[in-house]
């Protein structure tokens, strides 16, 4: 297996899957290299589902091995909310800052601040397609703190480190996120297909 598809045209998605993965494949691809694929909807009721979707849809364009992640941020006080909306919780066309500012807006009142990020990786090659997952425990800050990441990680602390996410480097980010977690879990399938 020589090439494989991260199913996302995030720069930030890719470059920090890249660099995880870059040892098993002599050639990593993006959505980017294939600009005749129009967006595709993720309109699953999982993180599971619209991994897959985006997985298998690169996949089925490609004959070309396909990885598709999806990740959620799942806050106790607003009962798992935003989910599966994370990338759209303020809207269709909403960008990350909106997205953070009407959750801070959301959790206003709470007390409780802790909150999961869970990352759903499928692999789509027609013989051995599987599913991993990674969760981080942590909390929600009052305010962003860190100029590293996107989404939700400057609101995202982790105790038992004393940094949100955006204050983390790439390199530390790559061994401790939710991504990471559920990377290490995909490179040990990876390793038995292989």
């Amino acid at each position: 297996m020589k090439k494989i598809i991260i199913a996302s045209s995030n720069s930030h998605k890719i470059k920090e899957i890249a660099l995880q993965i870059n040892p098993f494949f002599e050639s990593i691809l993006s959505l980017k290299d294939f600009p005749e694929i129009k967006e595709i909807v993720e309109d699953g009721n999982t993180l599971q589902e619209n991994s897959y979707l985006k997985s298998s849809a690169l996949f089925q364009h490609s004959g070309i091995a396909s990885l598709g992640d999806d990740t959620g941020l799942e806050v106790d006080f607003l009962h798992g909310e935003p989910g599966v909306f994370s990338a759209r919780y303020a809207g269709g066309n909403a960008t990350d800052d909106d997205n953070l500012q009407k959750l801070l807006q959301n959790m206003k009142s709470a007390s409780n601040r802790s909150a999961i990020f869970k990352t759903v990786i499928s692999f789509v090659d027609g013989q051995n397609d599987f599913f991993v997952e990674g969760i981080l425990r942590g909390e929600i800050l009052h305010s962003p703190k860190g100029a590293n990441g996107f989404g939700y990680d400057s609101i995202f602390y982790i105790p038992t480190i004393g940094k949100t996410l955006a204050e983390m480097s790439i390199e530390e980010k790559s061994i401790t996120s939710h991504r990471a977690l559920a990377m290490e879990k995909f490179l040990k399938e990876i390793q038995k297909i292989f």
